[in-house]
């Protein structure tokens, strides 16, 4: 679909369509929606982005709260949106070894118990072991400097989800 397309959605269909591309947090997607004609996708990507920073620290938290725990009862029960499912098979969260998983867990909620929400990682930026490692070093992070972090990759979700939504060129889908 190309931006001219994305500019003439109706609102239903424009929410619909990009309401998961932050997960679970179709909201970004209706306010964005009314900044229409967007001139191109880094366009809308930078209007997100915005929306985003835009925020309260409360609200950030708030999107973050939205994610899953990587490679937890979701995953597990097969729960997980569609995009957050094949983005952790891609980094092989849904091929760990019981001791994985149960290290996976238990830093899941130290993090959570630290922060206040769960780890957030663009996980078609890396594989397992990165995650893994990630996961264990920003558990030393100061909150405030964790949210920020939290947020960014969030945003890079977000544009991947954006690209693989706009863009047919399967090079810039990753």
């Amino acid at each position: 679909m190309d931006i001219g397309t994305v500019n003439a959605l109706s609102y239903e269909d424009f929410v619909n369509i990009f309401g998961n591309v932050v997960e679970k947090c179709p909201l970004v997607a209706a306010a964005v929606w009314s900044l229409r004609p967007f001139a191109s996708l880094a366009a809308l990507e930078a209007a997100i982005s915005e929306f985003i920073e835009a925020l309260p620290e409360s609200g950030k938290e708030g999107i973050l709260r939205c994610h899953p725990d990587l490679a937890g009862r979701d995953l597990q029960s097969g729960s997980l949106t569609r995009e957050s499912r094949e983005e952790q098979a891609r980094a092989g969260l849904d091929a760990l070894d019981p001791a994985e998983v149960a290290r996976v867990a238990r830093l899941n909620e130290e993090y959570k118990e630290r922060f206040g929400f769960p780890f957030v990682i663009c996980a078609r930026m890396h594989d397992k072991e990165n995650i893994l490692r990630q996961l264990g070093a920003r558990l030393g992070h100061e909150r405030a400097a964790e949210r920020a972090r939290g947020v960014e990759e969030v945003k890079k979700i977000c544009r991947l989800r954006l690209r693989g939504l706009v863009l047919t060129d399967a090079l810039n889908k990753l």
